[in-house]
């Protein structure tokens, strides 16, 4: 098939990464610990995409901004204390090995931090699989599409040649506000019957049938 997209960006926690309960749990756990009112696990799941500060404070409305310092350390404790139980989805490396095949520029676009997100990508499996990559530390949180505009630039590639991949409205909402196409994922932190209002190509149940739209489409 021919190739209808140069850049492909995928969101990572929860659209390649297994990790969207434990998240969750480490949200409501770090809002508990500062006297906060725990969110819902709904409540939690929503903000998983932002940039950590910007998710806790507004997980947490009621905890006051001098504890935010206090708030992100404590989510950091709990999260270390899970990152080993955490894993890639099942079928995310044979996907993205075939797709590094047809040449696509492969990248992240993610709410993690630039030291969380390296943390991961050194492993062994991973290594050479991403061209490039942008964290919610190092430029604007979701839904500002600058992240896709600074890869964009990176790799000399317009908007209609990208595909940006996630689990949540946050990075659905990005796509549109950067001119781009979008596939939704129905198996992380969001309900799909959001992404509607924010027009993707495709939604996607499991990793398997990721692959195969990718496989026809991209």
């Amino acid at each position: 098939m021919p190739r209808q997209f140069d850049l492909i960006a995928f969101d990572w926690d929860g659209t390649l990464f297994d990790s969207t309960a434990v998240i969750a749990h480490c949200i409501q756990a770090a809002v508990a610990d500062v006297g906060g009112t725990p969110p819902t696990r709904e409540q939690a799941s929503y903000v998983i995409g932002m940039g950590l500060m910007q998710a806790l404070a507004h997980a947490a409305p009621d905890v006051p901004p001098d504890l935010y310092p206090r708030l992100g350390e404590r989510y950091r404790h709990h999260y270390l204390a899970h990152q080993n139980d955490l894993s890639l989805f099942e079928g995310v490396l044979p996907m993205l090995a075939e797709l590094k095949g047809r040449q696509h520029w492969l990248t992240v676009a993610t709410g993690k931090s630039r030291r969380g997100l390296d943390e991961v990508l050194r492993t062994v499996e991973l290594s050479g699989v991403f061209d490039g990559s942008r964290t919610a530390d190092e430029t604007a949180g979701k839904p500002s599409p600058l992240m896709l505009h600074e890869l964009m630039r990176e790799f000399g590639v317009e908007p209609e040649r990208t595909l940006m991949i996630g689990d949540t409205t946050h990075d659905l909402q990005m796509a549109v506000n950067a001119g781009c196409a979008s596939v939704g994922v129905s198996y992380g932190a969001h309900e799909p019957d959001a992404f509607h209002a924010l027009a993707p190509r495709h939604v996607a149940h499991s990793v398997r049938e990721l692959h195969d739209w990718l496989r026809l489409n991209a």
